[in-house]
């Protein structure tokens, strides 16, 4: 027996995505930053409100909180991961000697010699994703300063809480999913956490407002002229947080309200809420680089068979028209079926149109009542072909209900 061929690995080979034409400062890696390493610690940025402003939403506090100060920090570097490296862990090679168990921390070019590395900012990496946990406000403070990536970046996207409740709904404990509002029990230990929030919503409302307009403020400072930035909101605030974007970013570079789907709808007692929104806005709404995801499909007119002209004249297509080689004045439409299966007395009937009757076959319904037929009637949807009543549709989507009405109301595509 003639031995098996090898079996060609067609396993594509796995690449980390590298930007190796952008350079971005070296974050010092933790346990080397020291007072005398890093004598930058101790600086304070600040920024400041432009007074003269359209016109904007006041709070409490705002009035005095004209300008802020910001320590500067240090984005510490706990450990380097290659997206690579994880996935060629769990992978078979070779065919399949087994996994083999790479380093998750291999990239040399993220790991210098520790005479490099303590350097810290003094010299470049090239750019790598990074996830950085801590404060926004500081991060972004330092990403302008230490890093000075201002005007560097393309699009900022900001999911706050949406400014419901100000009690101690955070979850500091991985262990622990039943996070009580208000119950101090359920706040962690560390003095950090318990500022940020106890002091950061003693005023509720008006704290919240101060709190996300800071950030938006450095988050404006880090984009690009042709970036964009996306905050996510619920529909309790989506109106103040919107006026809040107009006065940093400026209502001429609103580009957009997105709303979206949320996985359960949420009410109490009235109409229930099915969706969020996303605030979009631009830099500079001249420069705003946006790639279209969507095109406007054309419409096929392949199955309009009749044609309505400017008189309310209505003929069927000829041949030539059909194979688009001749022009056609006028508003396309197909007929449609207005019969069927299913139905009731209130739906089995005969229907005068234009002089002539029509009743359904035995074992057919209208698929609406009188009073619908005569909606139609009355709209110039109707149209008799033959023997049978018809309705006039102009689109795929449209359906007729009970009441006779359409959901579309739109007669075709104009040619």
């Amino acid at each position: 027996m003639a031995p098996k061929k090898a079996t060609p690995n067609k396993k594509r080979p796995i690449e980390t995505y590298e930007h190796k034409d952008k350079n971005r400062a070296n974050n010092p890696p933790v346990g080397l930053v020291t007072p005398d390493t890093d004598p930058d610690l101790a600086k304070k940025k600040t920024y400041e409100y432009d007074p003269h402003l359209d016109p904007q939403l006041q709070w409490a506090g705002k009035a005095e909180h004209t300008s802020f100060d910001i320590p500067t920090v240090s984005l510490h570097v706990h450990e380097r991961i290659s997206p690579r490296s994880i996935i060629e862990a769990v992978r078979k090679r070779n065919g399949g000697h087994g996994p083999e168990q790479l380093s998750l921390f291999d990239s040399l070019e993220e790991n210098p010699p520790l005479r490099e590395a303590i350097e810290f900012y003094k010299h470049a990496h090239n750019w790598s994703n990074r996830m950085v946990a801590g404060d926004s406000l500081l991060v972004m403070n330092s990403l302008l300063e230490k890093e000075g990536m201002a005007g560097k970046v393309q699009m900022v996207y900001l999911d706050p809480p949406y400014g419901i409740k100000y009690g101690s709904n955070f979850q500091p404990f991985v262990n622990k999913r039943d996070v009580k509002d208000g119950n101090d029990d359920d706040l962690t230990g560390e003095p950090e956490q318990i500022r940020a929030f106890r002091d950061t919503w003693e005023l509720g409302i008006h704290s919240y407002l101060t709190y996300l307009r800071d950030r938006l403020l450095l988050a404006r400072q880090l984009l690009t002229e042709s970036g964009s930035v996306f905050v996510q909101i619920g529909d309790e605030n989506v109106h103040h947080v919107r006026e809040l974007m107009d006065e940093v970013f400026g209502a001429g570079n609103f580009v957009a309200l997105i709303p979206f789907k949320k996985t359960s709808a949420l009410g109490s007692g009235g109409l229930d809420t099915i969706n969020d929104y996303l605030l979009f806005y631009s830099r500079s709404r001249a420069h705003l680089k946006y790639r279209q995801l969507y095109v406007e499909r054309p419409e096929d007119k392949s199955s309009f068979t009749w044609v309505e002209t400017e008189d309310g004249t209505e003929r069927r297509l000829s041949g030539d028209e059909k194979a688009g080689s001749s022009n056609i004045q006028g508003r396309l439409f197909r007929s449609d079926n207005l019969t069927s299966q299913s139905g009731g007395d209130s739906t089995a009937f005969t229907y005068e149109f234009q002089g002539k009757s029509y009743t359904p076959s035995s074992s057919a319904f209208w698929k609406t009542t009188h009073a619908g037929l005569d909606t139609l009637s009355k709209a110039g949807r109707l149209i008799g072909v033959g023997n049978t009543l018809a309705y006039k549709r102009g689109s795929s989507q449209e359906s007729v209900h009970e009441n006779g009405e359409l959901n579309m109301l739109s007669l075709s595509v104009t040619t």
